[in-house]
Parts: structure tokens; C-alpha cells; sequence
């Protein structure tokens, strides 16, 4: 790992946030090629700081800032919008690969799409933007706007947001899914 001190951001932003999670340096199985991760289940940052050794600290500082306001928006959703609070309890991945959360629990539905569409909906959703615009703002302010992290914004905050409204039919899809899962 590099001199980048994850403990001390991690620490001041748990503490301005109200927040009491874990911090850790050892991705779950299926993650390991993720810039990190944060796990509802654990209340635990994963940060990969062996993937992320060679990045500017701009970007180190991006990915645990985003996945920090993950933790607090499960942790506070009162101080999220609506769109937000409700994006919490579904996970869209770029495969067509959704989940919901009921009753504590994730159940997991393949929906029909390409990657082009389902990348479009998991940049959107509106607790990913949230965390990225937050990262990108928290991270400027802490190291100024580099080359870096001006690419992480390109990348991650999408310029085109998908409307609450297209949200809700996904929602209802991956609902209706769900449904026939059960049968």
C-alpha cells in the first residue's frame, strides 16, 4: 500500500457523518477486481488498496468516499430523498443481473437487456449518484481537481441520468421477477 491514509479519512468522515462501520483491506470473494465495496450485511468499507496502489490519491480518496456514503445511506436514509431511500432496497448490475432486498434479505432475478442498457440503469441509479457526485465533490475539495479524478467523474457520473419514472418501471420489472420466482 502507499502512504495514503485511509484509516484517517475513513475515521473523520465516520465521525462527521455519525457513522460506526468497519474498515477493511480484504475484498469478499467475487470482488476482488472491484475498487471497493461497501457490505450492508458486515457494516463494512472494503477498500482495495492492492488494486488501487499506483492511483493518485485523488482516486483512493474517491473510491472510499463513495462507498462511504453508501454506509451512510443505509445507515441515515431520513437524510436521503425519496428516490434514494427507495433505490436502497434494489440492486441493478450490468448484466441484467437484479436484486431486491425484502425483509432483510436479497433475492436475486436476471432481466432481459443488453449491457448497454442495464450500464445505463447502474450508473443512474440514484444512490450510485449520489455517492459519486459526493466522492467527486469530497475528493476535489480534499486534493483539488486532478487529471484523475476528472476522469473519474467522466466516467462514473453519467451526463444523461435516467428519469425516477423509467426507475419505477425497472422497479416493477424486477418486482414482477421476483414474483414469478416464487411461484
Amino acid at each position: 500500500m502507499s502512504d495514503f491514509d485511509y484509516r484517517a479519512l475513513f475515521d473523520s468522515l465516520c465521525l462527521e457523518a455519525g457513522l460506526v462501520c468497519r474498515l477493511s483491506f480484504d475484498m469478499p470473494e467475487g470482488y476482488e477486481e472491484a475498487n471497493g465495496m461497501y457490505d450492508l450485511e458486515t457494516d463494512t468499507v472494503f477498500v482495495n488498496a492492492t488494486l488501487l496502489r499506483e492511483c493518485p490519491d485523488s482516486e483512493k480518496a474517491f473510491y472510499l468516499l463513495h462507498e462511504l456514503r453508501h454506509a451512510e445511506q443505509y445507515a441515515h436514509p431520513e437524510r436521503f430523498p425519496p428516490a434514494i431511500r427507495k433505490a436502497l432496497d434494489y440492486d441493478i448490475a450490468y448484466d441484467g443481473n437484479c436484486s431486491k432486498r425484502v425483509n432483510g434479505q436479497w433475492i436475486s432475478c436476471r432481466l432481459d437487456g443488453g449491457e448497454d442498457r442495464f450500464t445505463r440503469l447502474y450508473l443512474s441509479q440514484p444512490h450510485e449518484i449520489d455517492a459519486n457526485q459526493f466522492a467527486y465533490a469530497k475528493a476535489k475539495t480534499l486534493f483539488g481537481g486532478d487529471e484523475a479524478l476528472e476522469r473519474l467523474r467522466s466516467f462514473w457520473i453519467p451526463t444523461v441520468i435516467v428519469s425516477i419514472e423509467e426507475y419505477d418501471a425497472i422497479y416493477s420489472e424486477i418486482d414482477k421477477a421476483l414474483l414469478g420466482l416464487k411461484d
